[in-house]
């Protein structure tokens, strides 16, 4: 075996994995952080007969690992990167024919099984850091496995890392081995901060680093959960930190390679360095010099949502495991201090693990690796977790609708030739249609910066960046700016503008403005807010490229405007014409537009004449019960029927219709809506049309007895009419003179004589006088008061002894009687 001047941790592993790899084809290696597993384990695989001739793939998650992954070993070996050692990555590759470890990418190690499912000349893969679970590494190893099992029985697997439930991987790569590495961790002390809800992450950050420059020695690593907060946080301590032996710097994926290997290497003799970082720092990196960690406890990652199609940036909680590798890197080379900006007990609700991305991707990418890869699903491969078939339906479902898959889940040509381009599916569609029309080398720095972050700056407005692109002269943008030329090479002098282009990829994604303050709603019903001070916000339809935040207050981060006339052109089939009928309250009446609509959003809208019909009816009907019952022109006429319904329906039960208020809004189907057959406003409808309509409501054969047991009037003795009050709060009521009821020697009464009628008699000058439910027992009774009282006051009228056996009258007696 291999031996080397500067021994690591992993060394005493390595007996027990070069002896698992010859006996079998897979293993899984466990190692903390700092043990050397990623520099060290393919310098000594490469000498093992099995690999003679043959290259190890070592696979890392991030470009900057990989840069630094190659960088180390070939330096180990006293090499530059392209000799034993090189690197293949998505801006290059340095190889030679001397080569023999390629440490290479995940997603381009996928790329290079689809194109090449033999492997040839490859001896062993290597999946490091495996525990990130990207999605690109779970489909490498299922396809690796796949390889292994069907075409390559030689090929070894091995999968790498500090945080992982070993057994589960080893079960799935067919009970392979395990081996662990104790490693080397100094003792690391934590310290729990707490955070303020109300305060901004990078004010406590910047604080934080602050308390740790004054309290501790060394180097310091701080975690953020992205590049905003970083650079934020970076201006807060350039204002703040006036100690020029503190370097500050950044590190994140967009940075150009320079700025990424300044902050990594060490910090010069008697210096300190502060590297505000983002997750790219919790793995394969090793920063000499660091013994203080700071975590905000917080990681930007993205959420797939199938139902409309949009990945968000969404910033989280991170797990207890990306914690604990956070921690880890406080003591890596010597004793070190965390702070963390959470509470102790807080810790216990993080997730254990980090979620896998395969179940929170869009998977559209994934599906056509599957099926380039000849499988129509992912049931036939081992992966750890299933994805989720939500998420598998939606990305079948456009590519289908991309053309890249057949009615039965196959590849097409034109999925081909999408796939060969390293681009997710949406993306090539848009520069291989944009390349059609002359507009291929404005799509590829579309393509571009959407998939390198950073790339052309922060401007909201796509347009900008992409002028700011073709003007960078950083060796990244150089890079960039030739992989995009690789992508379209033909496509020159188009006049597509870049929202036109955008809409391509995104056609779901045009949106309206809403008015003011930079609200947007997508044609997916999605809302979105661009920055209020932005350009943007004052066009009247943008494309959306990039959304961040919580669902229901999403801010754009990336867009580009588009014409009315562009949309109109582009998704021609796809604008529909819909014609409404809707309730106005204002007036109180029906309006009708046609509306031109792409999705969710109205590209036109013109006012109609209304063609009453049953549909409108309906509309019309819950519109008016939304006002109100009350506010329909009733006739003292329907009022009182309703009265005199309501009354036998509390007296004799439910066979009477309700018609309160609210039975008539629940039965409105019934009464309310074929009264409106051909109507349009609340001013049509006539009180003889209410009548007739809640007439109808009740049946045929209890309208005779409405008649008999609840009358609209009581004829008096006299012949008058006196009107029934079925409102009255003591009950039904008639009001009537006294003298008009003389001779009877009965109560009145309705509901088939089970009610006695309120009576409120009345004296000749039409002033109440009493009040009675028992006319006999008034006779008899208090008349006599009355009498006294009366008959002074109205002397010209009968006021008889016995009023029971007295002739009724409407009249005073003739003068001189």
């Amino acid at each position: 075996m291999r031996t080397f001047d500067s021994p690591l941790p992993i060394d005493d592993a390595l007996p027990r994995l070069t002896e698992a790899l010859r006996r079998q084809e897979a293993a899984v290696l466990v190692a903390p952080p700092g043990a050397g597993k990623t520099t060290r384990v393919p310098l000594v695989l490469i000498d093992e007969a099995w690999a003679k001739d043959k290259k190890i793939l070592l696979l890392e998650p991030r470009r900057l690992a990989a840069r630094a992954a190659a960088a180390r070993m070939a330096a180990t070996l006293g090499e530059q990167v392209g000799e034993t050692v090189g690197l293949r990555v998505r801006f290059g590759s340095k190889i030679s024919k001397k080569t023999r470890i390629e440490v290479v990418t995940e997603g381009v190690f996928t790329r290079l099984v689809l194109d090449d499912p033999s492997l040839d000349g490859i001896a062993a893969v290597l999946f490091d850091e495996f525990h990130e679970r990207s999605l690109d590494a779970d489909l490498g190893l299922a396809l690796a496995r796949d390889v292994q099992q069907g075409l390559r029985d030689d090929l070894k697997v091995l999968v790498m890392s500090a945080t992982l439930d070993g057994a589960r991987v080893a079960a799935l790569i067919g009970d392979a081995p395990i081996v662990e590495s104790e490693g080397r961790a100094f003792a690391v002390e934590t310290r729990y901060l707490g955070r303020d809800p109300r305060e901004r992450i990078e004010r406590q950050v910047a604080d934080a680093v602050k308390r740790a420059l004054r309290a501790d020695t060394g180097s310091l690593l701080v975690f953020l959960p992205g590049a905003g907060e970083i650079r934020r946080t970076e201006t807060m301590l350039k204002d703040d930190v006036r100690d020029a032996d503190v370097d500050i710097v950044a590190l994140y994926g967009a940075l150009e390679a320079r700025d990424q290997d300044r902050a990594i290497s060490p910090a010069p003799k008697g210096k300190r360095k502060v590297v505000l970082a983002t997750s790219i720092a919790e793995t394969s990196l090793t920063i000499e010099g660091v013994r203080v960690v700071i975590d905000s406890g917080l990681a930007r990652v993205p959420r797939y949502e199938p139902d409309v199609g949009l990945t968000r940036l969404e910033t989280v909680r991170v797990s207890r495991a990306a914690a604990d590798q956070r921690r880890g890197r406080a003591g890596r080379t010597e004793p070190g201090v965390c702070y963390r900006l959470w509470d102790e007990p807080q810790t216990g609700s993080f997730d254990a693990y980090t979620r896998p991305e395969i179940l929170s991707a869009d998977l559209s990418s994934f599906v056509l690796d599957l099926a380039q890869w000849g499988a129509s699903d992912a049931a036939g491969l081992a992966f750890l977790d299933a994805p989720p078939s939500a998420a598998m339906k939606e990305a079948r479902t456009l590519l289908t609708e991309l053309g890249a898959l057949d009615p039965q889940g196959r590849i097409t040509e034109e999925g081909r030739k999408l796939r060969a381009l390293p681009l997710p599916p949406r993306l090539a569609r848009m520069v291989v249609d944009a390349g059609e029309e002359g507009a291929g080398d404005v799509a590829a720095n579309i393509a571009a910066i959407l998939t390198e972050r950073g790339l052309g700056g922060d401007d909201v407005d796509l347009t900008h960046r992409i002028d700011q692109f073709r003007r960078d002269r950083s060796p990244r943008a150089q890079d960039a700016r030739a992989m995009a030329k690789r992508w379209a090479p033909n496509g020159e002098g188009g006049d597509l503008s870049v929202g036109a282009i955008l809409s391509l990829a995104y056609p779901e994604r045009v949106a309206k403005s809403r008015g003011s303050g930079g609200a947007f709603l997508l044609a997916n019903g999605r809302g979105g807010n661009v920055d209020a001070a932005s350009a943007l916000a004052r066009q009247p339809f943008i494309v959306v490229a990039e959304l961040t935040g919580a669902a229901n207050n999403s801010r754009i981060v990336l867009a580009a405007p588009i014409t009315l006339a562009e949309v109109e052109q582009r998704f021609a089939d796809k604008i529909e014409d819909h014609d409404a009928v809707t309730f106005d309250s204002a007036s109180a009446s029906l309006r009708a537009r046609r509306t031109r609509r792409l999705g969710s959003i109205v590209l036109a809208e013109q006012v109609k004449q209304v063609s009453p019909d049953a549909e409108t009816a309906r509309i019309f009907a819950q519109g008016l019960i939304a006002q109100g019952i009350k506010k329909l022109d009733w006739s003292k006429a329907a009022l009182q029927l309703r009265t005199r319904v309501e009354f036998l329906r509390k007296a004799e039960g439910d066979e009477w219709p309700d018609l309160s208020d609210e039975g008539l809004a629940a039965s409105a189907s019934e009464w309310l809506e074929p009264l409106l057959m051909d109507k349009t406003s609340r001013g049509q409808i006539g009180s003889g049309d209410l009548f007739d309509a809640v007439s109808n409501l009740v049946p045929w054969n209890l309208r005779r007895r409405l008649d008999e047991e609840a009358p609209t009037h009581f004829t008096a003795p006299t012949g008058t009419n006196a009107a029934v009050d079925y409102e009255a709060e003591q009950g039904p009521t008639i009001s009537i003179r006294l003298q008009e009821l003389f001779g009877l020697s009965q109560h009145p009464s309705i509901a088939g004589g089970r009610i006695p009628l309120v009576i409120e008699l009345l004296s000749p000058g039409h002033k109440p006088v009493q009040i009675t439910r028992d006319l006999p027992g008034f006779w008899r009774g208090s008349y006599a008061d009355v009498r006294t009282e009366m008959r002074g006051r109205y002397p010209r009228h009968p006021w008889p002894d016995d009023p029971a056996s007295a002739l009724p009258t409407r009249r005073a007696k003739p003068r001189g009687t």
